[in-house]
């Protein structure tokens, strides 16, 4: 019996090779979509034989930060944490890329994201049916549901305890939604501009030190 040797992220199945050699090939960045049990993760990145880098990440939890208070690994958080990692990709200059899935499956919440990034400004080639609807995307149907449930308030609590303790109406899931889209779009999050800026914050604060230590000299020798 012959044993053929293959290399251990195969056999874990973690990574498609064939996938993968076509990606550096191409040269082109690309963009990854990671879901877990609570959070969505999606990420641009530059191939290199010696590493992969990554140009400007988003996770769900930072929508938080944005006033989001709705579940974080829905429909509707998959494509806002797709458009906020769109938007920052856009304000730093990144125009094109391509979705690389690796060995995980393409579902309703993959496209979600990959639509919130391409709505953010990067240009990715996707069929535009791969997408859920707008009223899914906007989380239509959860405030649907929650309509249906609410007779029932015990179930109705249970069901949406989480949102509920973090001051949302699941009913106002929609207008929930298109502010938080439009607290991402109308943001600034240029991640280049933001460390120029900080560098131009640092050097002043250090020459304004270094002309009051000069100042204290001086009145020190007069």
């Amino acid at each position: 019996m012959t044993y053929i040797h293959t290399l251990k992220r195969i056999r874990d199945k973690k990574t498609n090779y064939r996938k993968r050699s076509s990606l550096l090939l191409s040269k082109k960045n690309f963009v990854t979509i990671k879901f877990s049990n609570q959070n969505v993760l999606t990420q641009l990145i530059e191939p290199h034989l010696s590493g992969d880098r990554v140009i400007a990440y988003a996770h769900s939890s930072n929508l938080e930060n944005l006033g989001w208070k709705g579940s974080l690994n829905s429909i509707p958080a998959s494509y806002l944490t797709g458009l906020l990692l769109g938007k920052k990709a856009s304000d730093d200059g990144f125009g094109d890329a391509v979705l690389y899935t690796g060995k995980d499956q393409y579902t309703q919440r993959t496209a979600s994201c990959l639509k919130g990034i391409i709505d953010g400004g990067l240009k990715i080639p996707v069929s535009v049916d791969s997408f859920p609807s707008e009223n899914r995307i906007r989380g239509e149907h959860i405030s649907e549901y929650a309509l249906l449930l609410k007779e029932d308030k015990e179930l109705y609590t249970t069901r949406f305890s989480n949102i509920i303790k973090r001051g949302l109406t699941p009913e106002e899931y929609k207008t929930h939604f298109e502010e938080i889209k439009n607290n991402i779009l109308n943001s600034d999050l240029s991640i280049n501009r933001k460390v120029e800026e900080s560098k131009k914050n640092k050097n002043n604060l250090k020459h304004k030190q270094k002309e009051k230590t000069i100042e204290t000299r001086e009145e020190e020798n007069q």
